[in-house]
């Protein structure tokens, strides 16, 4: 029976940590090893990870060093021949390792597996709404442009993926390996998924199946987006020393694409002419996005000009009933996929 090692990389988490680590406690799937990295929380994040009396759990602590760090702490300390991450804040259905170890045995050519995800609010509470990307057929231009994975917490991997992308750094004074690229201040999560995309033959392929609930918490979302897309060109610039061809071609739609998500980021933290500036900058990035989909754009552009117009509380009962609207489309297309 493969070891899975599940890495859940913490900081300041004590409301959330004890269901998470239930959650993969709770697993159908027994053969795994629980790696808590407790990145210098200052709250009672680590002394309630030590009150589990559970052999499986091995708390590991370092100085805060950022989510980045943890992760590759993790992968350093891993003995399993596949390993998961989930964030300290979201859960995982029983199934979820279960459902991944059967496809990546049955899938020798699939590096990363990946679910579809349902949002929960800071309470826990469903919020009707799915992360629902692109299942198969992966490509680099997915990869670069739409993050087909979604979120950090729907993903399993096999080890030798990590030995395909590892790289040395002395950044703390002593040779390491490093598996997440600790230099970059932003949207790291993306330079590994390029990596493995453009530097591995290891191909991507999502379950349709919600097996991760992952949460939206309000201080989770930055408010400085301008940060969040200096990330994006940071990993970007990067990606362009080792793939100059691959950046070449896709650059502009995976800019414009980004924007697209960062308008929806202001969206969703009511700043309807921020919003409204970075989809028009989304558009002219990449006119084409508006036929390529036409759907998600339309809604984009629509919700930031609304927001930008009307007053608070009218545009909260229009999102209200959109979401409801699109969360029975979502729905539906679950359904559909299941059958």
């Amino acid at each position: 029976m493969k070891l899975i090692s599940v890495i859940v990389p913490v900081y300041n988490l004590e409301q959330y940590i004890v269901e998470t680590i239930q959650s993969v406690l709770a697993q159908t799937y027994k053969h795994f090893e629980l790696i808590v990295i407790d990145d210098g929380s200052t709250d009672k994040t680590p002394e309630i990870c030590e009150e589990f009396q559970e052999p499986k759990l091995k708390l590991i602590r370092q100085r805060n060093k950022g989510a980045n760090a943890a992760r590759n702490a993790g992968v350093r300390a891993a003995k399993g021949d596949y390993i998961a991450f989930l964030d300290g804040d979201d859960l995982w259905f029983p199934e979820k390792l279960a459902k991944h170890i059967e496809h990546l045995e049955q899938s020798p050519e699939v590096g990363i597996s990946y679910s579809q995800s349902a949002f929960i609010d800071e309470a826990g509470n469903p919020m009707g709404l799915y992360q629902m990307p692109k299942l198969t057929d992966i490509t680099v231009r997915d990869v670069l442009c739409r993050n087909p994975i979604s979120n950090g917490s729907c993903a399993v991997l096999r080890q030798e993926v990590f030995e395909g992308i590892k790289f040395q750094d002395d950044l703390y004074g002593t040779a390491e390996d490093f598996y997440w690229d600790e230099r970059l201040q932003g949207s790291q999560d993306l330079d590994c998924w390029f990596r493995i995309a453009l530097k591995t033959d290891w191909k991507m392929e999502g379950i349709p199946e919600i097996l991760t609930l992952y949460r939206v918490n309000s201080h989770g979302l930055s408010a400085n987006l301008l940060k969040k897309q200096e990330s994006w060109e940071q990993v970007m610039e990067k990606t362009r020393e080792y793939a100059p061809d691959e950046v070449a071609q896709w650059e502009n739609p995976a800019r414009a694409y980004h924007l697209r998500y960062l308008a929806r980021r202001a969206v969703t933290l009511r700043d309807g002419m921020t919003a409204l500036k970075l989809c028009r900058q989304a558009i002219a990035t990449h006119p084409q996005m508006v036929l390529e989909e036409p759907k998600r754009t339309g809604v984009t552009l629509v919700a930031a000009t609304i927001l930008s117009v009307l007053p608070t509380p009218i545009y909260q009962q229009l999102e209200d009933l959109g979401m409801k609207v699109g969360g029975w489309f979502q729905k539906r297309q679950i359904f559909q996929y299941k059958t």
